[in-house]
């Protein structure tokens, strides 16, 4: 995905999933370049956005999704590192655990707020999210 051209007029479209604890807190992966993300990825030509969620966390962390709302909770848009723009379709979401298998997607996972995501390096989709994230709007 690192030589993909998309011209000006399109957005990749990234899904991506909302997982909260008990602290009203979302969870995130470290990435292997230090930066910290959403969990999910690009979706495939075709795919069903739910079903590509659950492939893209299962790929990337090994964790099984237990749950998912059925419509998105946001929808945000930005420039990612490589210089694309992209379309993030984000899902309230749990998972079974957090025993994670570890990638270069993921070398870590840790939950966070607003305070404390500001302590590291996140992807502007990420900054731009919990800038809209609001603990009183979940259980």
């Amino acid at each position: 995905m690192n030589n993909m051209e998309i011209p000006n007029a399109y957005y990749r479209t990234s899904v991506k999933a909302i997982i909260i604890n008990e602290k009203k807190e979302f969870l995130l992966a470290k990435e292997e370049n230090g930066y910290w993300e959403l969990l999910g990825g690009g979706l495939d030509f075709g795919e069903d956005p739910t079903e590509g969620l659950k492939r893209e966390i299962f790929e990337e962390t090994g964790l099984e999704v237990t749950s998912m709302e059925k419509t998105p909770s946001y929808f945000l848009t930005d420039k990612n590192l490589s210089g694309y723009w992209a379309s993030n379709v984000l899902y309230i979401t749990k998972v079974k655990n957090l025993d994670f298998t570890a990638s270069d997607e993921c070398t870590e996972l840790r939950y966070f707020n607003r305070e404390t995501l500001r302590e590291v390096k996140a992807f502007t989709n990420v900054i731009k999210f919990a800038e809209m994230f609001n603990p009183d709007n979940h259980e």
